[in-house]
């Protein structure tokens, strides 16, 4: 039975995963391009599998139909943007994802991100390399308000990280967790106020339809010029070009995304950008975190297809 592993970071650190699949009388197909499959790549490689770890590599109708033998997914992750699931509940192909696996290290490196554009660690940085020492002026972020928009498992954990800097912490989520926001001492908000009142706004929500451009030109002309956000979440939460315009013209402070809508992104605007910190998709990537999604995953796949 042959089993495809797209994510570059799975067994890593822990290459006894690969053993574990091994054992179970797998025959293991890997991803050796160094990158994010291609959907032909996908189609190429998945064809005489019956089942696949899968990371954000596209996994939709047309690769779906090159895989005639698949019969489980087990996400490396929790987004599930990448999968049609109405083709997989059509087959029988049984879906699951490592929820929880990676929430503290995501909400770790949002918060990371909050603070070197707050501080503009990386341009100090930067300019220190060059030999000038002059100094920058930054803002605070000690007791400013926190806007999350997605208060699930990784938004909760950027609540109570937000804890430890006295902040004030508004929250969206259409599922809306009243017991863990008074826990955290977190209110309720709509994306409107929690773009217009928050200093710093962090997306932690699935892309969806009704999610994509959640941050369109008009919310983002709602932040203050102070505001900072922040995006670890899907590319397409946000209106890239808005963005990078809103960004250009000075209009908020700074962004710090670690996702976009195709990776790497084309433009080369956000390259220029002193106020951007980039990220590499790669917020998830600890040695915990993928160590913990990896042994979940190889869980998932195991039992879904009768092995465990």
């Amino acid at each position: 039975m042959k089993i495809l592993i797209t994510p570059r970071s799975f067994g890593k650190t822990n290459p006894e995963l690969f053993e574990r699949l091994r054992a179970a009388g797998l025959d293991i197909v890997r991803n050796d391009t160094g990158g994010i499959f291609s959907a032909a790549q996908m189609r190429e490689k998945i064809a005489p599998c019956q089942g696949v770890i899968l990371g954000v590599d596209p996994l939709d109708a047309g690769v779906l139909a090159a895989a005639p033998l698949l019969r489980a997914v087990a996400r490396y992750g929790v987004g599930m943007d990448n999968i049609d699931l109405e083709v997989c509940k059509a087959r029988g192909i049984a879906v699951s994802r490592t929820i929880g696996a990676n929430s503290n290290a995501v909400a770790d490196y949002a918060f990371s991100l909050m603070l070197a554009l707050a501080r503009k660690t990386a341009l100090i940085d930067r300019r220190c390399r060059e030999k000038d020492w002059g100094k920058i002026t930054s803002i605070d972020m000690y007791g400013k308000t926190l806007g999350i928009i997605g208060f699930g498992a990784v938004g909760r954990c950027v609540a109570r990280r937000a804890g430890g800097f006295s902040m004030r912490v508004l929250a969206h989520d259409p599922v809306f967790d009243a017991r863990a926001a008074a826990e955290l001492g977190v209110e309720e908000a709509g994306v409107e106020d929690v773009c217009r009142e928050a200093d710093f706004i962090t997306l932690h929500t699935s892309l969806t339809g009704e999610t994509r451009n959640l941050i369109n030109a008009e919310r983002l002309a709602l932040m203050k010029p102070t505001a900072v956000l922040v995006n670890t979440a899907r590319g397409g939460l946000v209106d890239e070009a808005a963005l990078l315009a809103a960004l250009r013209e000075g209009r908020i402070y700074g962004a710090g995304l670690d996702v976009f809508e195709e990776e790497p992104p084309l433009e080369p605007g956000w390259r220029a950008l002193d106020n951007v910190v980039l990220g590499s998709h790669c917020a998830a990537s600890t040695s915990g975190a993928t160590e913990t999604m990896g042994a979940m995953a190889v869980d998932n796949l195991l039992g879904a297809l009768g092995l465990a």
